[in-house]
């Protein structure tokens, strides 16, 4: 199958190229993403494989069916970017990464707290310029502490064992409740009751209609006073004026995101040679108590390896009419 791999970045194609090893498939590798202007760089592929900024809207999608593209593949697990019932009507079927390494935005969420907890990356900051007093570098201890978790999927679940083997007391929120994880002695809780109760509140869940701006000024205000809060998952899960207004106001103590909810136009790409026209994002920035990485949660040899195979062999798999169902997004 010849594949028009869309945000590809360098760091990406040897992973790609590992797992098309047999040369099974032809793979044309772009740096650009996938939008009204540049859908047109499809042309003359049967399919193309795209990653978590890449915009899959109706007029996209329409244009791909017009180039005569009916499959796309994506190298994420989640699909919010994705027009679903306009991909069921230009007869596109998307395919999804269904998992690739849970553990590895687990730790992430894990670093970015222990860091905003012990002030590791204000002390590297001072300390690299032969500052070493610890004034303002004060942290608490995580043992025993109460971590709320919203969302105990594949990756809610790592991060709810590890915050168990730290010592603290878990308490989770979900449709869906875990019996393994309530064995492990994760209490389930209404929403309301665990911002309440939570000293650290971290997001694990898919970004949905239901969820979209899931914590937002009243989910705020129910939050423990200097409660931190953790978003691994999907920008739009926060309301970031809102979640400004806390942060200043103190409700929020501290705050580690790996996304933003308008990640599109800055996150994988170099701005430090132009000012960020995005004010909430050059506010997050420059707060102390906030620590913002761009979407690397994700990012470990092992999740890439995966990510690379599982989006390869989805590709084989439907030629063969062997794909695993939970793979598929639209069919």
């Amino acid at each position: 199958m010849n594949i028009a791999f869309f945000s590809c970045h360098p760091y990406e194609q040897p992973f790609l190229d590992a797992a098309n090893h047999n040369q099974r498939h032809t793979l044309t590798f772009l740096t650009d993403s996938l939008s009204d202007e540049t859908v047109q760089l499809a042309t003359g592929h049967e399919a193309i494989c795209v990653f978590v900024n890449d915009q899959l809207t109706r007029p996209v999608l329409m244009k791909l069916a017009e180039l005569g593209i009916h499959l796309v593949a994506l190298r994420c697990t989640g699909y919010n970017q994705v027009d679903v019932p306009a991909a069921r009507e230009f007869g596109i079927r998307i395919l999804r990464v269904p998992a690739y390494s849970p553990h590895a935005v687990a730790e992430h969420a894990v670093a970015l707290l222990l860091s905003l907890n012990r002030k590791t990356y204000l002390a590297y900051q001072r300390t690299k310029q032969n500052d070493f007093t610890l004034d303002g570098l004060m942290g608490f201890d995580l043992f025993g502490k109460r971590v709320g978790i919203i969302g105990t999927g594949k990756i809610g679940a790592a991060f709810a064992r590890i915050m168990l083997g730290f010592g603290c007391r878990v308490l989770a929120h979900d449709k869906i409740r875990s019996a393994l994880l309530q064995q492990l002695g994760v209490e389930y809780l209404p929403l309301s009751e665990l911002l309440a109760e939570a000293d650290v509140v971290s997001l694990h869940c898919p970004l949905t209609p239901d969820t979209h701006h899931l914590i937002d000024e009243a989910a705020l205000g129910q939050m423990k006073h200097g409660a931190y809060l953790i978003n691994t998952s999907r920008g739009g899960l926060l309301d970031t004026p809102a979640v400004l207004r806390a942060l200043a106001s103190g409700q929020v103590a501290a705050l580690g995101i790996d996304v933003y909810e308008l990640e599109d136009d800055y996150f994988f790409a170099d701005w430090s040679d132009k000012p960020l026209p995005d004010t909430d994002l050059n506010a997050l920035t420059h707060l102390p108590n906030v620590l913002l990485t761009s979407h690397q949660g994700f990012f470990t040899r092992d999740a890439m390896e995966q990510i690379a195979h599982t989006t390869l062999n989805n590709l084989t798999y439907l030629e063969q009419q062997q794909l695993p169902a939970d793979c598929i997004v639209v069919g």
